[in-house]
C-alpha cells in the first residue's frame, strides 16, 4: 500500500516504558480545504497510516510520521481530481506517497479551539518529491488506552512545485485537516 506522509501518528509513553499508539483507521480521517475558481474545495485521501510516540509528559522522545497516498485523494469533482493528481499537481504517477515527519513536538497556543492540550510537531513534509519544513498543530485528548487528535497543515502549494502557470491564485494554500483516533 502506498501512503503519503499528511497522517498524524500517536505513540504513548507512561513513566515507565513507551507505549505505540495504533491508528483506528476507521474513525480517522485526512481532508484537504482550499479555494479554486472563487469555490471552497474539500477532498480527502483514503489511503493513510501514522507512527506515533508522544507522551505529554516527555515531549523529548515524541516522534509522529504520517504517510498518505496520494493517489487516494478524491475531491468529488473528476477535473479537480485530475489536476490535483497530474504533472502539475502532486503527481501521484511518480510521487504517491506524502509524508510528514516530526523533529520536535512542543506546547503551543496556536491550536484552533477545540478539546485537548495544544502542541505543534515541527517537521518535514514532503509532497511531489519536495521537502519543506512544516508545522503541525493538533490538539491531543487522551482518555486511558485511546488518543484523540485534531490538527491541520497548512501548505502554500508553490513551496513545494505544485501548480503550474495555469493555475494562477487557484488552490494557492491548501489546509490539511488530520481526524486521527488511536490505542494502545
Amino acid at each position: 500500500m502506498k501512503f503519503l506522509p499528511l497522517a498524524l501518528s500517536l505513540l504513548a509513553a507512561s513513566p515507565a516504558f513507551a507505549t505505540d499508539w495504533t491508528l483506528d483507521r476507521d474513525t480517522s480521517t485526512v481532508r484537504i480545504e482550499t479555494t479554486a475558481f472563487g469555490r471552497e474545495v474539500t477532498g480527502a485521501f483514503a489511503d493513510f497510516n501514522a507512527e506515533i510516540r508522544l507522551d505529554p509528559a516527555n515531549l523529548d522522545n515524541a516522534r509522529i510520521e504520517g504517510l498518505v497516498d496520494v493517489t487516494s485523494g478524491d475531491t468529488g469533482n473528476p477535473q479537480y481530481n485530475s489536476q490535483m493528481m497530474g504533472n502539475s499537481g502532486l503527481d501521484g504517477d511518480d510521487h504517491p506517497v506524502a509524508g510528514f515527519v516530526s523533529e520536535t513536538i512542543s506546547l503551543s497556543d496556536d491550536c484552533e479551539e477545540g478539546d485537548g492540550d495544544c502542541y505543534v510537531a515541527n517537521g518535514t513534509l514532503t509532497l511531489a518529491g519536495n521537502a519543506q519544513p512544516a508545522d503541525l498543530f493538533f490538539r491531543l485528548s487522551i482518555d486511558g488506552d485511546r488518543a484523540v487528535a485534531n490538527g491541520q497543515i497548512t501548505v502554500l502549494r508553490q513551496e513545494f512545485g505544485i501548480g503550474s502557470g495555469e493555475w494562477g491564485d487557484a488552490a494557492e494554500t491548501v489546509t490539511v485537516r488530520l481526524h486521527i483516533e488511536a490505542t494502545r
